[in-house]
């Protein structure tokens, strides 16, 4: 993939042959990246989403359990599905513009409460929450 680094962690457990061949599974070859590791041994891996839905089982659980594996706690998985939860760029985008346009364009005479109301219907503060 052009878009990862060109050195990241992946867990010991699975073989480069194995990296290589899931890399195609994953939408723009974004395999999972081992992005951030807690003090009690928690992972942070993003990955993008399998192409192949009848493939996505068992790759995903062949990622889990190499992840498991090589986890100093033995911890289980959790997996969370950020494109239901989180804004797509366009909604963040959006919200600067309307943010930027408020701090520009609103005079501050106004009411404080009006302005705060303004604030937050540009959602700019729900998105960085």
């Amino acid at each position: 993939s052009t878009s990862l680094p060109e050195y990241f962690v992946v867990p010991s457990s699975l073989a480069d042959q194995d990296l290589k061949l899931y890399s195609y599974s994953f939408i723009g070859r974004r395999m999972p990246l081992w992005s951030w590791n807690h003090p009690n041994g928690s992972a942070l891996v993003r990955m993008a989403n399998i192409k192949d839905v009848l493939q996505q089982r068992r790759i995903d659980q062949r990622i889990c359990n190499a992840i498991t594996r090589s986890h100093p706690l033995r911890s289980d998985v959790y997996k969370s599905d950020l494109d239901k939860c989180l804004p797509n760029i366009q909604e963040i985008q959006a919200a600067h513009i309307k943010l930027k346009q408020l701090c520009v364009n609103e005079p501050f005479d106004e009411t404080e409460e009006k302005w705060l109301s303004s604030l937050e219907n540009t959602r700019w503060l729900e998105h960085i929450r």
